[in-house]
């Protein structure tokens, strides 16, 4: 493998942005780390730290960092599609509207198909695993203890997978609104979310702050197709050494991140001091309110610095990955890295289990014992993933590209096979793997939806996405 690493880190192009690729590769790593430093297992169950030790949910304002992944999809996502309007046909810009729409429609379907097959081969793997695990659990007669909170938390991070098959989905129409309309659509999307919560707290309205999913992590996205078409302004240049022109330049590119940074910081603050918000923003046990679930404008406000942070390190950022071993090492991570998040749970539950199944004593979460036996699980944690991933590292490698173009009015149907994805995701995010032979089931928009009904789904939207995007031989 690192001799393939090699030669990929030696093939990069220089006009690719590789600080995207490490706020990729780093903002998984963090969400992975957050993950395992909150979990505060006892024989009883899964508790939360943050619950525990409420002095510590000011460190979530740095280390909630899905933002920063969405905002990241978003750059990819428009470099992607505006890739594949330039592959098409020659003349199909020129034709009659009913070919360009033709033509348009062939290019959704082989972008779903493009962007959705990394992301759901190694999610679907995990999901039959799994699955297939919790059967055999369950006929016999497991499930209960941590075994069963183990089949219930699993899927959990899988929303994360459902919200960004909605991002993909959506791009065509939300990169045509940016290119339009520019900060305007953005603006649009933020002031959507504004409206949400005033509706939801002020007037009482129930049921719609379920849109936030789509406003909140939306508008991150689109900062993503604005930072594609340079209108963030981050300069790569330190000023050190320039000429003063040069340097005035440098700083004033700095102005648009230094904003976002500051009015987002700003904004969550007084959010979160005024208002309902309350100050994780990350889902809390038992708590009247989240952040993240449905999430909130003070959530946004919390993209948005966290958008204008990153942005402020993207010259010593650059600086950095022009070395060979450290972009080397990005490469590497991100060959693996959604690989590392399906599975990183499993990890982290597999070491409580075996310390449990060793009768090895767990401190009460936050003690100085359990703070002292922290390194110790995390780095068992760590070592566990790396198993897991190398046994299904395979499954994230893209499949060869099509050598078919989608048919004409293939993208209905790739949209249709997105949407199910989307479902069937999601719902297994919500109704986890136990008590499949009980017939457990979780609301999704109203309707329940048990786990098989999930699965069956997701992989039966992810055929209509590849056969849609591949098109007939």
């Amino acid at each position: 493998m690192g001799s393939a690493v090699r030669v990929l880190a030696e093939a990069t192009p220089a006009t690719r942005d590789r600080y995207v690729d490490l706020l990729r590769v780093g903002s998984l790593a963090v969400v992975v780390l957050g993950h395992w430093m909150m979990a505060a297992v006892t024989p009883d169950g899964v508790g939360n730290l943050l619950a525990v030790v409420p002095a510590l949910q000011p460190l979530t304002w740095l280390l909630q960092v899905m933002p920063v992944f969405f905002f990241v999809g978003g750059f990819s996502h428009a470099l992607s599609y505006r890739s594949l309007l330039r592959k098409r046909p020659e003349g199909s810009a020129a034709s009659a509207s009913a070919d360009s729409a033709t033509s348009a429609d062939s290019v959704y379907a082989a972008f779903l198909r493009a962007r959705l097959q990394r992301l759901l081969r190694p999610t679907m793997v995990f999901v039959l695993v799994w699955g297939v695990v919790a059967l055999l659990v369950q006929l016999l007669g497991g499930g209960g203890g941590l075994t069963g909170v183990t089949l219930r938390l699993v899927t959990q991070p899988l929303w994360f997978i459902g919200i960004y098959l909605a991002m993909v989905a959506f791009t065509p129409p939300l990169l045509r609104l940016h290119e339009r309309y520019g900060w305007g659509a953005f603006a649009g999307l933020a002031g959507a979310a504004a409206a949400v919560d005033v509706l939801r707290f002020a007037a009482g309205v129930p049921y719609v702050e379920f849109l936030n999913f789509a406003f909140v992590w939306l508008a991150v996205h689109q900062l993503g197709f604005l930072r594609a078409d340079g209108r963030l302004g981050a300069g790569s240049a330190s000023g050190a050494g320039l000429a003063p022109s040069t340097r005035l330049r440098s700083l004033r590119s700095l102005r648009v991140p230094a904003l976002l940074a500051g009015g987002g910081l700003i904004g969550a603050a007084v959010l979160v001091a005024a208002g309902p918000y309350p100050l994780s923003m990350v889902g809390m046990p038992g708590e009247k309110v989240s952040n993240m679930a449905p999430p909130t404008l003070a959530l946004l406000a919390h993209g948005l610095w966290l958008v204008g942070a990153v942005e402020l390190l993207r010259a010593p950022a650059a600086r950095l990955l022009a070395r060979p071993r450290a972009w080397r090492t990005v490469v590497a991570a991100n060959g693996v890295a959604m690989t590392a998040f399906l599975w990183h749970l499993t990890a982290m539950l597999g070491v409580y289990g075996a310390l449990l199944a060793l009768d090895v004593p767990l401190p009460e979460p936050a003690t100085a014992a359990w703070w002292a036996q922290t390194p110790l699980r995390l780095a068992a944690a760590a070592a566990l993933t790396a198993a897991l991933v190398a046994a299904f590292r395979t499954f994230e490698h893209p499949a060869p590209p099509s050598a078919t173009t989608p048919a004409p009015g293939s993208g209905p149907l790739a949209a249709l096979g997105a949407t199910l994805c989307l479902l069937g995701v999601l719902g297994l995010s919500m109704v986890g793997l136990g008590g499949l032979l009980e017939g457990r089931t979780a609301l999704l928009i109203a309707i329940p939806v048990s786990a098989p009904a999930a699965v069956a789904m997701a992989l039966g939207g992810w055929l209509l996405v590849e056969r849609a995007g591949r098109g007939a031989r």
